[in-house]
């Protein structure tokens, strides 16, 4: 995992690209890692965020919407059906577009902090 210099973090999470050279791309599919960066050749293989991503998506997100829920129930008492069309739509859509962005993130972390699978130091 050789290290050059690392491209800013919030660059390489929000905008999905390589951790090192923050320009290849990330992905080669929706959430699943090309298997190295295009530019630069760092081999993406050391990296596994697992499950870690869904688990910061799902407590954001849920508590963003819930808030939301709330705030749109005590002002305005709107009919169940409502709260479904508003709610069901966005909480899929919030989550979806925050996994990427999460996973790339802590995708990047683990390359800066040189972080591996199973590795006590």
């Amino acid at each position: 995992m050789g290290q050059l210099r690392a491209a800013p973090l919030w660059r390489s999470g929000l905008l999905c690209r390589c951790p090192r050279c923050g320009t290849g791309k990330l992905y080669a599919e929706y959430l699943k890692f090309a298997p190295r960066c295009t530019v630069c050749d760092l081999d993406y293989r050391f990296a596994d965020s697992g499950d870690g991503p869904a688990v910061f998506v799902i407590m954001i997100a849920g508590a963003f919407i819930v808030a939301s829920a709330l705030v749109i129930e005590v002002n305005f008492q709107p009919p169940y059906w409502v709260h479904a069309v508003l709610w069901l739509p966005l909480t899929i859509g919030l989550c979806l577009g925050l996994l990427p962005v999460f996973k790339a993130t802590l995708f990047a972390l683990q390359y800066r902090n040189q972080a591996g699978e199973g590795r006590m130091k």
